[in-house]
């Protein structure tokens, strides 16, 4: 695994929720208020929840695959079913839970995540364009899409050139 492997939306750990996670092989919303109370006007409520999180993610990875500029970075990944399950689990935690939902990411920081790859700008850059062509796919408006972005962009500086 090298590089973009947890790029962008990795950089979501940190912010704090429930005890649990939410990208498992079932996930029901019931489950979700049961714990807590998702604030309708949150980021998680107007990208749609855990499932419009989980098509866009799903979506969001298989554009990277598809990507030559940075594709090989994630040939490890997709070529285990364990990791890319695990990987996309954790991209799925880290979006929920950095847009408000209940999910919590307990994956490894950018930083650690990052460290040694030398991930430059080019591919940095890439990675978001695959995001916001999944984004657009699905028809997210726009500011929902700025919204998560400007929650993302900060990362950068943890990710690129570490």
């Amino acid at each position: 695994m090298r590089k973009s492997t947890i790029l962008v939306l990795a950089a979501l750990a940190g912010f704090s929720a429930v005890n649990y996670s939410c990208a498992k092989e079932e996930v029901v919303e019931k489950t979700v208020t049961e714990f807590r109370q998702v604030d309708p006007n949150s980021l998680y409520a107007r990208l749609g929840g855990i499932d419009a999180i989980t098509l866009v993610t799903n979506q969001f990875i298989t554009n990277v695959v598809n990507d030559n500029r940075i594709n090989g970075d994630f040939a490890a990944t997709v070529s285990s079913e364990s990791r890319a399950t695990l990987f996309t689990n954790n991209l799925i935690d880290q979006i929920c839970q950095g847009s408000g939902g209940p999910c919590i990411y307990k994956g490894k920081t950018m930083l650690e995540a990052h460290t040694g790859m030398n991930i430059t700008d080019a591919e940095f850059n890439a990675l978001v364009e695959d995001l916001v062509a999944a984004l657009n796919q699905f028809e997210v408006p726009a500011k929902e899409q700025n919204d998560l972005l400007a929650i993302l962009g900060p990362m950068r500086s943890d990710i690129v050139g570490k």
